[in-house]
């Protein structure tokens, strides 16, 4: 159990493992498919993203499953991004840039909204507001529990999990 501060640094993203539960307090952003397509756009015409990356985790808040073709994740990784968070298995591509920059990806409990608005302190839309619920959200949280999935090193709980199930149970 480890509680982190955020916007984290380098050291303590790899500081991290797969499996560790982790309590995050400060500041994170949400952004879903929309934005991260609209900030993809923004770096494409050689301007400025509305928010600063260097260090700071995105929540992937809601139902947004991956789209094929639309590997946002990693230029934002290669920037300063150092973490996000989600509820699902991630791209190779993913995989590799997260890695490659000492990043890493939580896991929130899906379907459990309500317990997660809990550790939300303050919510304000600070970029896309024309995106409606896909635009960008700053949050605030307080104790906001998630599990590292996947470690800076590429330890993937998604896959040593159901690994170790099929040692066990199959």
């Amino acid at each position: 159990e480890k509680h982190i501060k955020v916007p984290m640094t380098r050291e303590e993203a790899k500081q991290l493992k797969a499996g560790d539960y982790v309590y995050l307090t400060g500041t994170i952003y949400t952004a879903r498919d929309a934005a991260h397509k609209r900030m993809q756009e923004t770096l494409t015409a050689g301007k400025e993203l509305p928010i600063s990356i260097d260090g700071t985790i995105i929540y992937y808040m809601g139902p947004s499953p991956a789209r094929e073709g639309r590997p946002y994740a990693p230029q934002l990784l290669d920037l300063g991004l150092l973490g996000m968070i989600g509820k699902g298995r991630r791209s190779s591509a993913v995989k590799e840039a997260v890695v490659r920059n000492g990043a890493v990806y939580f896991a929130a409990v899906g379907g459990a909204g309500a317990l997660l608005s809990k550790s939300i302190r303050e919510a304000e839309v600070v970029a896309y507001e024309d995106l409606g619920t896909e635009a960008i959200r700053k949050l605030t949280v307080e104790e906001f529990p998630v599990i590292v999935c996947m470690d800076s090193e590429g330890t993937d709980l998604y896959e040593t999990a159901a690994e170790k199930y099929r040692e066990e149970f199959v």
